[in-house]
């Protein structure tokens, strides 16, 4: 995954990178993450950081994405929550379709 940190708001140098989503409005956050997750290759991972479960999102990304992604959470409440998302190795093609 190659990006610049100031377009992304990736919080460390980590090559697997960690998104606080609690310094993003509201209304740009699931765009935010959905983009950095079309750009993680199979086996790296986003770890994301909010002040409340991320569960809608992850039934977002199991929709629109099916089995295309790990999901761990590191951290559940009450105040800060961590998951980790990862993009599942590819069983043949190199999509997203989430078919395979």
């Amino acid at each position: 995954m190659t990006a610049s940190p100031d377009s992304l708001a990736i919080a460390g140098n980590s090559p697997f990178p960690i998104l606080d989503l609690r310094m993003l409005p509201p209304p740009e956050r699931h765009a935010r993450i959905f983009h950095l997750l079309g750009m993680l290759d199979g086996g790296e991972t986003l770890t994301l950081i909010n002040d409340h479960d991320p569960l809608p999102l992850h039934r977002q990304l199991e929709w629109v994405q099916p089995g295309v992604f790990s999901w761990e959470y590191l951290a559940e409440g009450p105040d800060v929550w961590q998951v980790r998302i990862g993009r599942r190795e590819s069983a043949g093609c190199n999509c997203t379709c989430g078919s395979h």
